[in-house]
């Protein structure tokens, strides 16, 4: 059974944030972090990188990957956001009105900055990323079975 520290979640969750893809080796209880390479397609991997890299091919049983979530998912957790945190008719109406267009988490981001939801966005995206880390944790444990 795997299982992380409250602290390891939130570690994970800050790199999953940040655009990272993590791998948490199992037997040494090690997090490693790297851009995911769908982000960075021209990032040059370190020696560092580039050996836990070979080290997941050789043994991927001793790693755990977490990925940042998926474009939909992290729509719907900005739809959510809108629906349940902001009062403010005018900018709710802003928020879904950028959602709906190309670069809907750019636009978002930009009017949630300018807002005064904007500590509260950010307590609320964490959240939903520390509740991710947790819900790969139980999909790897239940893909073990």
């Amino acid at each position: 059974m795997f299982s992380l520290t409250e602290k390891e979640v939130g570690l994970i969750s800050a790199q999953l944030l940040k655009g990272n893809v993590v791998f948490y080796q199992i037997d040494k209880k090690k997090i490693h972090h790297m851009p995911d390479d769908e982000d960075y397609f021209n990032y040059d991997l370190t020696e560092e990188e580039e050996d836990i890299l070979d080290e997941i091919e050789e043994n991927p049983d001793n790693f755990a990957e977490f990925t940042k979530m998926e474009p939909a998912q992290e729509h719907q957790m900005m739809q959510d956001f809108i629906d349940r945190k902001v009062k403010e008719k005018v900018l709710a109406e802003d928020l879904v009105n950028a959602l709906s267009k190309p670069k809907a988490a750019t636009g978002f981001k930009f009017l949630i900055d300018d807002s005064k939801y904007k500590g509260e966005w950010y307590e609320y995206k964490n959240s939903k990323y520390l509740d991710w880390v947790k819900e790969q944790v139980d999909s790897f444990n239940y893909s073990e079975d």
